[in-house]
């Protein structure tokens, strides 16, 4: 009988984490659609501040203010999953 405790308070710690892995989950396929479909395809990597250099056969692409930005959403929904 006591396994059988200790199993369903395993599985309700495992209750938040599986919830954490759906809505990441969820959004990863969002924003997977959204690059899919091409919507993203337009503005993505094409930020003011992001850097393209093209001379000869020497291409360039460093994407730092989308890279900036998507750190701070993926900040902000840290942390809103955390409170």
């Amino acid at each position: 009988m006591g396994f059988l405790l200790e199993g369903l308070c395993y599985l309700d710690g495992m209750t938040e984490t599986g919830r954490l892995l759906f809505i990441v989950g969820l959004l990863i396929a969002g924003i997977g659609v959204l690059m899919w479909s091409g919507i993203g395809r337009g503005w993505l990597g094409q930020l003011p501040g992001d850097i393209n250099y093209n001379k000869g056969n020497v291409r360039l692409h460093f994407p730092i203010v989308t890279c900036i930005l998507a750190s701070l959403i993926l900040t902000v929904l840290m942390w809103l999953l955390r409170r």
